[in-house]
């Protein structure tokens, strides 16, 4: 069995599903799962997750993402992006860059959203986009997301300008929302025309690996080429090496009382692995003194 995770570089025209679909049916195994919905139409790093592994998709899914992107504005669809019925055109006068860099200001830190429409987003028990589908608007929470940083990378002059830009945010923030709110800031209505993701938690677009390179490994059996190991998909987290007279203990899922506790403060995931470089647990501190098991991986 596979364990760890593959960044694949996915097409437009695929849903995460059917890339998810297609892992299970190269790797031959059913245990696959993506770290993070990319809509049909944006392409771009999506890390997929094999075997035990699947374990720690929740904690790449919670990690920043980064996009490179396009705005148009002048046009307003029903989906906010592309693939939508135009709802409104209007003829856009000039611009100044600078106006639009003050716009992108305005939208770094911490903003409220509220979902689209058509976004996957349950209300009463059926997704968001179901209600859309029939032709109901119903009542969105906002959710507060996080823009890290947003900037204009370029733009193309017309009726209808395309404004190009590259955006760090946080889980769950709707880039397709952020375009349409940032059209209403410059007066005008807006979509997202095109989105690619750059990067997802650790997992970059250069690193990323296309379908097509995948049925080759499929073909000659080498996963190890394209597999990232459980513990270095979590590399941003802090780890904790312990000698081999502790291994069984946690394996066995017992409490650690680790030396280097004032580096790891209450609340602290963190990695466990042992002296030959294995990678054991996630474990949590729970006082000043104690630390928890939160999973631990059997992979070998």
């Amino acid at each position: 069995m596979l364990h760890g995770v593959i960044p694949v570089n996915k097409p437009a025209g695929l849903t995460s599903h059917d890339v998810v679909n297609r892992l299970r049916r190269l790797s031959g195994q059913k245990k696959v799962g993506h770290t993070g919905t990319l809509d049909p139409a944006v392409e771009g790093v999506l890390p997929i997750c094999l075997g035990q592994a699947t374990r720690i998709a929740e904690y790449i899914q919670s990690l920043p993402k980064r996009y490179r992107g396009t705005l148009t504005l002048g046009v307003a669809t029903d989906t906010e992006d592309q693939t939508g019925e135009v709802l409104e055109e209007q003829p856009v006068g000039p611009l100044e860059p600078e106006r639009i860099d003050a716009v992108f200001r305005k939208f770094t830190g911490e903003i409220e959203q509220i979902p689209p429409m058509y976004s996957a987003v349950k209300v009463e028990g059926k997704r968001l986009y179901e209600w859309a589908r029939q032709g109901q608007q119903v009542q969105r929470r906002s959710r507060r997301v996080t823009i890290y940083s947003l900037e204009r990378t370029g733009m193309e002059e017309g009726e209808q300008p395309r404004i190009h830009f590259d955006v760090r945010c946080s889980k769950g923030t709707y880039v397709r929302s952020l375009c349409v709110d940032v059209g209403k800031e410059l007066g005008y209505p807006a979509h997202m025309s095109r989105l690619i993701r750059t990067e997802s938690g650790p997992f970059m677009l250069e690193e990323a690996f296309d379908l097509d390179r995948l049925e080759q490994v499929a073909n000659s059996g080498e996963w190890g080429s394209v597999l990232t190991g459980i513990g270095e998909a979590l590399r941003h987290l802090p780890e904790l090496i312990v000698p081999q007279s502790l291994y069984t203990s946690v394996m066995n899922g017992r409490p650690l009382h680790p030396e280097q506790r004032e580096a790891l403060a209450t609340g602290t995931l963190f990695r466990v692995s042992s002296e030959e470089g294995q990678f054991c647990a996630l474990y949590r501190m729970k006082d000043e003194g104690t630390a928890k098991p939160e999973k631990v991986f059997r992979v070998r």
